[in-house]
């Protein structure tokens, strides 16, 4: 097997692993193409081309997160990552496990740990990784591994996301709350959000935001059964997708143009936070951005005036 057919059968598991470590879709395939240009200018054949691959993104992912992390301190508003809509690494076997280690939710969660740590607790945690093969990858000793991955675990464990069980009865609320958001009904919004639901946004200053916070159910309900119509009045489309594993959705203009991300967490038979990318920087790899601005301002200039 030539160089370039080992490495595109393991393409879908270096960006998962990328993806993983750094939040970003456009950093992650960036990584995976310096992995590439290094793995074709290295004179020889590693014993373990995946072993040897993954290594490589690894610790260029962990470059990469250093100096992201300044920017991130930097960020305008609450910071997301880049939302996702398939993961290309498939293992029907553990479709659910890696879908939720992948969710907003886990990856923010991923945020408090260092960049060491997280790498760590992606290779071992996320993808079975030994620890020998996690000590090259992350150029540390096995027991200093053994010791970050014990960190990293009591970190996540203390505040690790949990989902519904059952992925079709999230489906079918998620299906049901997208409906009742369509078609602006307070009441139908209402009974599927929970008493302390958080609606947060990402813009990063550079998008309008329905907000950046709001609480409570009756809030959060009133606010999408307001705005969305307004959208799908002027055109607009909701188009349910999966979106980091989880039930979710793309908001586009009547042209197709991505306007935000939405993602659903869903617990106990309701949603207990929703969260929203608006930031156009992180949305092309979805598609052509549209000028969510321009849209704003038709939706304000076409609602009724009872509204």
């Amino acid at each position: 097997m030539s160089k370039t057919e080992e490495f595109e059968q393991l393409r879908p598991l270096l960006f998962s692993i990328a993806y993983r470590i750094l939040g970003s879709v456009s950093e992650a395939e960036d990584a995976v193409q310096e992995t590439w240009l290094r793995f074709e200018a290295s004179p020889t054949k590693p014993t373990s081309t995946r072993a040897y691959l993954s290594s490589v993104v690894t610790r260029i992912s962990i470059d990469v997160l250093r100096s992201a992390r300044v920017r991130r301190e930097e960020y305008v508003g609450p910071w997301f990552p880049e939302p996702l809509l398939a993961d290309p690494y498939q293992d029907p076997e553990r479709s659910a496990e890696l879908a939720d280690s992948v969710s907003m939710a886990a990856l923010l969660l991923l945020e408090r740990l260092s960049p060491l740590e997280r790498a760590v607790f992606v290779l071992r945690e996320v993808f079975g990784f030994s620890f020998r093969e996690i000590a090259s990858g992350v150029e540390r000793s096995e027991a200093a591994c053994r010791q970050l991955a014990m960190q990293a675990r009591r970190h996540m464990e203390a505040g690790r996301p949990r989902f519904e069980a059952d992925r079709r009865e999230r489906e079918e609320l998620a299906e049901r709350f997208f409906e009742a958001f369509k078609e602006g009904d307070v009441d139908g919004l209402r009974e599927l959000l929970a008493a302390d639901v958080h609606m947060v946004g990402d813009g990063g200053g550079k998008a309008p935001q329905l907000a950046t916070e709001f609480v409570g159910a009756e809030n959060v309900a009133r606010l999408l059964a307001t705005a969305v119509p307004r959208l799908i009045r002027i055109g607009g489309v909701v188009e349910p997708h999966q979106v980091n594993g989880q039930p979710g959705a793309i908001f586009r203009d009547r042209d197709g143009k991505v306007l935000y991300a939405l993602t659903l967490d869903i617990l106990d038979g309701q949603i207990q936070t929703i969260r929203t990318v608006l930031n156009p920087d992180k949305l092309g790899h979805v598609g052509p951005v549209a000028d969510a601005w321009a849209v704003l301002r038709e939706a304000d200039q076409a609602r009724p005036p009872a509204e």
